[in-house]
């Protein structure tokens, strides 16, 4: 049980760490206020801010969907990819407000890998194995926008398109601007640093022998 206990600091602390990570220089191309990047790669139309909402639940279903197809190219390939390593970027969605507040640091990102999950979607709707299940889903997502009038919902980054040269990262100084990412990102860390010092002192703790 104690091994449990100490597993979901551990989580929030490679979190915390992965943040940390994130707002280092990388070599791989990157931007963070629009689609001024590298377009050497293959281009993603824009998501609306209403989209982005209603697609999100679904993502799940839409990358289980198109990593199981084995009708697929080259640029379908590095689309998916593209959703893939972007959500990692935006920290796999787990922080509060990255998909519904376009003021949230990760809010951006978030834009990137869900445009680039809704591409997948469509393009797997040409492919004859995945036709129908991507057919279903499609209908399935329109409904729901239809349903809350969210087609329309924009914010300023759903004109922003993207490229799959060109990832989007969030800046670690929106963070601390950004009153719930901060909040997660000070939990994440003082929940980390109780669990290092609890777990300092059981290690410190000698058993008691028996005579």
């Amino acid at each position: 049980m104690r091994g449990t206990h100490l597993l979901k600091p551990a989580i929030l602390l490679s979190v915390f760490y992965l943040i940390c990570i994130l707002s280092l220089p990388i070599e791989a191309k990157a931007h963070t206020g629009g689609s001024s990047g590298s377009q050497a790669g293959i281009p993603i139309p824009s998501l609306s801010h209403g989209e982005m909402a209603v697609i999100a639940p679904y993502y799940g279903r839409i990358v289980a969907l198109a990593s199981s197809a084995s009708d697929t190219d080259e640029a379908f390939r590095r689309v998916l990819n593209f959703a893939q390593i972007q959500r990692a970027y935006c920290l796999w969605g787990v922080m509060p407000g990255s998909v519904a507040d376009e003021d949230s640091p990760f809010n951006e990102c978030s834009h990137a890998y869900l445009a680039a999950a809704k591409m997948a979607l469509l393009q797997m709707r040409t492919m004859k194995d995945e036709k129908a299940a991507a057919s279903d889903l499609i209908s399935e997502i329109d409904g729901v926008l239809v349903r809350n009038n969210l087609s329309l919902v924009l914010c300023r980054f759903s004109g922003e398109g993207f490229n799959t040269a060109d990832l989007v990262r969030p800046q670690l100084a929106g963070i601390f601007l950004h009153g719930k990412s901060l909040a997660a990102t000070m939990l994440a860390l003082m929940t980390a640093v109780t669990a290092l010092w609890w777990t300092a002192r059981l290690l410190r703790i000698k058993p008691v022998v028996a005579d």
